[in-house]
């Protein structure tokens, strides 16, 4: 297949003239290839190889448009930082249209593909730096099994795009069944277009809940179940210790997917209060935050579909599966990640102990729950390397006691408890060291470390022995490396 027959659709585009611009992508000068995900092209019928031919180069940095690509950008606004923004909509990102897949419908988008009408004051541009950034993450975040947009491709351009200094230019393609979200329901309540609001709700409906079509309130059901997916996805990113930093409504999917990655971060050293966003300064977006402003979100999507809902009460009813829809699933993800097969009234006391002493030494988040699987029922003597990650070790010891104590309890056997949370606990995250030496490797013009590092992500559950390094605790320059909105 060229890139010329790649098969569009575009069901988006079908809705009325108001929902989006036609626009076509703002060509780069000398394009080339960065790097592509295998298994996101895969979903599509591609490969990586066909991904760096010069004619798909072409399509995904914006300077060719395929044949049956009819591209747009959407509109939408949101709340950011717990404020009313207005108006927003796609900046730098023009979907091309979707593909069919055995799945369902799969939409691709060029993020940092020129100025759209929703700009504002920026270049629509996106830079090497952070472009790096979003396409490991995504597909890191994909091999961990939490929802997530794809990454499908990076390309890049000799271009130079100013921020706080002179960076080249980046393109990636993203991918994902709709790029719809809360913000596109604001955008018409707060204008009180209820026509639109309408459509927009049965579409999404349509396309991504058609079990709902039949119920006696499909627009409280859709709220339902979107808070519900919400809330999985936050209990998925608080047992990896990942945080978003812009949790923004307009970054809110409306199918429950990781959406528009900024300035986020994988705990490393613990502590609750972490803030990945240095532009975050009042902390709205840190770890412990990121429950409570899941639920924020939700009420303001309820407050967005209220007109197609009705009745305070039923909206209030469709929020309130969020909280034990979140700890259900916080629940599972813990037991797993502790070994624990059978589940008793008093594992959320140890659950509490457990984030209580990674809190109060600030242990390596990652490294703690991986090591942790190597611990023997009978052998408090091989505690050693998990033992190192505590400052105070008589706490540690003391509660290896009562966690042992705990796996006799229900008879857990070394071997098969080790096979299934190694299965539970990566041993590989994207770390920010590791990510900015590969984006100091590229900014030179080499994309090696970029294709090393994604090998290593795309299994993270695997020893990966030859690739230990990329386990490690962070050097200590690690330490002042700081990301913020700023891409």
């Amino acid at each position: 297949m060229t890139a010329d027959e790649l098969p569009f659709n575009n069901s988006f585009a079908e809705l009325p003239p108001a929902f989006f611009t036609r626009l076509m992508p703002t060509p780069l000068p000398s394009p080339h290839f960065i790097a592509a995900s295998s298994p996101a092209a895969a979903l599509i019928g591609l490969s990586v190889a066909d991904l760096a031919r010069p004619d798909f180069v072409d399509v995904f940095s914006g300077n060719k448009v395929a044949a049956r690509s009819q591209p747009l950008s959407a509109v939408y606004s949101g709340h950011q930082f717990g404020v009313w923004a207005g108006q927003l909509g796609d900046g730098r990102a023009i979907t091309l249209g979707e593909i069919a897949t055995p799945t369902g419908p799969m939409e691709l988008q060029l993020k940092g593909a020129g100025r759209t009408p929703y700009s504002r004051m920026g270049d629509g541009r996106a830079v090497l730096r952070s472009s790096i950034r979003e396409f490991l993450c995504s597909e890191a975040m994909a091999a961990l099994g939490i929802p997530t947009t794809r990454a499908l491709a990076m390309t890049g351009s000799p271009q130079p795009i100013a921020r706080e200094t002179m960076e080249s230019a980046a393109v990636v393609t993203r991918m994902a069944p709709t790029f719809v979200r809360f913000g596109s329901f604001e955008h018409w309540a707060s204008r009180n277009r209820e026509t639109e609001l309408r459509t927009l709700a049965d579409y999404v409906i349509g396309q991504f809940y058609p079990e709902l079509q039949g119920a006696a309130n499909p627009y409280k059901e859709l709220l339902a179940e979107v808070t519900r997916r919400t809330a999985r996805m936050i209990a998925h990113w608080q047992t990896v210790g990942f945080m978003h930093g812009v949790m923004n409504t307009d970054n809110m999917s409306i199918l429950g997917l990781t959406l528009d990655y900024g300035p986020f971060g994988f705990m490393e050293a613990f502590d609750a209060k972490h803030i990945c966003n240095h532009t975050d300064q009042g902390g709205r977006y840190s770890y412990a935050n990121q429950v409570p402003v899941g639920h924020w979100n939700c009420y303001a999507l309820a407050n967005a579909l209220l007109p197609l809902i009705g009745e305070p009460e039923a909206a209030e009813e469709a929020l309130d599966v969020y909280r034990p829809e979140f700890g259900r699933q916080l629940d599972t993800l813990l037991h797993a990640k502790l070994g624990l097969k059978e589940s008793r009234d008093e594992d959320a006391g140890l659950f509490d102990r457990t984030f209580g002493l990674l809190q109060d030494n600030h242990a390596d988040f990652t490294l703690f729950f991986r090591r942790l699987g190597e611990l023997k029922v009978d052998e408090p003597a091989a505690d050693e390397p998990l033992r190192d990650l505590f400052i105070d070790r008589a706490g540690f010891d003391a509660w290896a006691v009562e966690y042992r104590a705990r796996l006799r309890q229900e008879g857990s056997i070394d071997a098969p408890r080790r096979e299934g949370m190694h299965r539970a606990n990566p041993k590989y995250i994207l770390r920010n060291y590791l990510a900015q030496t590969a984006i100091e490797q590229a900014q030179n013009g080499d994309f090696s470390g970029v294709h090393k590092l994604l090998a290593v992500l795309e299994r993270p559950f695997d020893e990966q022995a030859e690739n230990d390094s990329y386990a490690a605790l962070p050097p200590d320059w690690a330490s002042h490396l700081e990301v913020s909105c700023s891409s």
